[in-house]
C-alpha cells in the first residue's frame, strides 16, 4: 500500500510569480527602440493630462458665460475662448509626421546602416519575422497612443462640437484629430518611412524623404478630405433677396452656391456682382434667376466621411506592410 506525502515549501522560499514578460526577438526590439517608445508615452501622458485640465476649464467657461450644458442664448459660442482648443488640435495634427520620421524611418534603416540586421539574420531568424515584429511591436505602442490621444481630444471638444465659430469640423484641426483618422493617418506614415528606411538603406536620408513624404500625405489629404462626403443640394425659387438664402442645417458646411435661372440652369453667384444694386437687379432680371441652389455637407457627415477615408488609409497601409514583407524577404540583405 503507497501512501502519498506532501513536501511543505518554507515560509519567505515560495516561487515568486510573475507577470508576461518580452523574451527572444519581441525583447530585442523593444529593447533597441525603448528610447524612442518610451518618450512617445511619456508624450502621450503629458498631452492627456492637459487636455483634461483644458477640458475641465472649458466646461467653467461655458457655465459661467453660458449655462452650459443648457445655454441661454443663441450666440453663446461667440463668447467662447477657444485659443487653447485650436492650438492644441493643430498641434496633434504633426503626430503623424513625428512619428513617421523620427520612428518609422529609422526602424529599418538604422539596423541596415549598421550592420545590426546582418546580425539577427545569423541568428535563425528569418527576415519576415524580423520585419513582423519590428512592424508588430512597433504598432502595437503607436496605435494605443493615438486612439488614447484622439479620443481625449474629442471629449475636451464635445461641448461645442459642431459650433464652426469655435472649432471648424471640416478643418484638419478637428477632422483630423479625432475618431478613426489619427490612427489611420499615423500608421500610413509609419509604415510609409518604414519602407522609405528600407529602401534608402540610410538613417538621415530616410528620416529627410520620410519628412517630405508626410507633408505631401497630409497635403494630399487636406485636398480630398472634403471629396469624402455625399454633398446635398437644396434650391430655392423665391427669388435672391436678402432673406431668400436657403436655411441650412446647423453646423453645415457650405460646397458651393449658384444661382438658379427659370429654364433650370446654374450660373455663378458672382456673375451679377454689379457696381450698383440696380445694375445686380436688372442682370438677375436678365438672366431670369429666380432662386439658389446651395450645394452643403451636413455635420453630421463628419463620422462617417472620417470612417470611410480611414479604410482608404488603412489599405493603403496595409498593402505598403505586405509590400516591406515581400522585399524584405527577397532584397533586404
Amino acid at each position: 500500500m503507497s501512501t502519498l506525502t506532501s513536501t511543505r515549501i518554507p515560509a519567505g522560499t515560495e516561487p515568486v510569480r510573475r507577470g508576461p514578460r518580452l523574451s527572444g526577438l519581441n525583447w530585442l526590439v523593444w529593447h533597441q527602440h525603448r528610447a524612442a517608445f518610451w518618450t512617445l508615452i511619456a508624450l502621450t501622458v503629458l498631452a492627456v493630462g492637459w487636455m483634461t485640465y483644458q477640458r475641465g476649464q472649458l466646461t467653467d467657461q461655458l457655465d459661467s458665460i453660458a449655462g452650459w450644458p443648457h445655454p441661454k442664448a443663441d450666440d453663446w459660442d461667440m463668447k467662447v475662448d477657444s485659443g487653447w482648443l485650436t492650438w492644441t488640435g493643430a498641434a496633434l495634427g504633426f503626430v503623424p509626421v513625428v512619428v513617421g520620421v523620427f520612428l518609422g524611418a529609422p526602424l529599418v534603416a538604422g539596423d541596415l546602416e549598421n550592420g545590426t540586421a546582418k546580425l539577427v539574420a545569423s541568428q535563425s531568424v528569418s527576415r519576415v519575422r524580423w520585419l513582423a515584429t519590428k512592424l508588430g511591436i512597433t504598432a502595437l505602442v503607436v496605435v494605443p497612443l493615438t486612439v488614447v490621444l484622439s479620443l481625449v481630444f474629442n471629449w475636451w471638444w464635445q461641448p461645442v462640437k459642431g459650433r464652426t465659430t469655435i472649432l471648424d469640423w471640416t478643418s484638419g484641426t478637428g477632422f483630423d484629430t479625432t475618431g478613426p483618422v489619427p490612427v489611420a493617418l499615423t500608421l500610413f506614415t509609419l509604415v510609409g518611412g518604414v519602407a522609405i528606411g528600407m529602401l534608402l538603406r540610410r538613417t538621415l536620408l530616410s528620416m529627410v524623404v520620410t519628412l517630405g513624404f508626410a507633408v505631401a500625405v497630409q497635403l494630399v489629404w487636406s485636398y480630398i478630405r472634403l471629396d469624402l462626403a455625399d454633398i446635398v443640394t437644396v434650391t430655392t425659387r423665391n427669388g435672391v433677396g436678402e432673406n431668400d438664402f436657403p436655411r441650412l442645417p446647423g453646423s453645415a458646411y457650405a460646397v458651393d452656391q449658384s444661382y438658379l435661372t427659370a429654364n433650370g440652369d446654374l450660373i455663378g453667384w458672382g456673375s451679377c456682382a454689379e457696381a450698383t444694386q440696380k445694375a445686380t437687379d436688372a442682370c438677375l432680371k436678365d438672366k431670369q434667376v429666380i432662386g439658389w441652389s446651395v450645394d452643403y455637407i451636413p455635420f453630421s457627415e463628419m463620422s462617417s466621411m472620417q470612417w470611410f477615408g480611414a479604410s482608404v488609409l488603412f489599405a493603403l497601409t496595409a498593402a505598403t506592410m505586405v509590400f516591406i514583407l515581400f522585399w524584405g524577404r527577397r532584397r533586404l540583405l
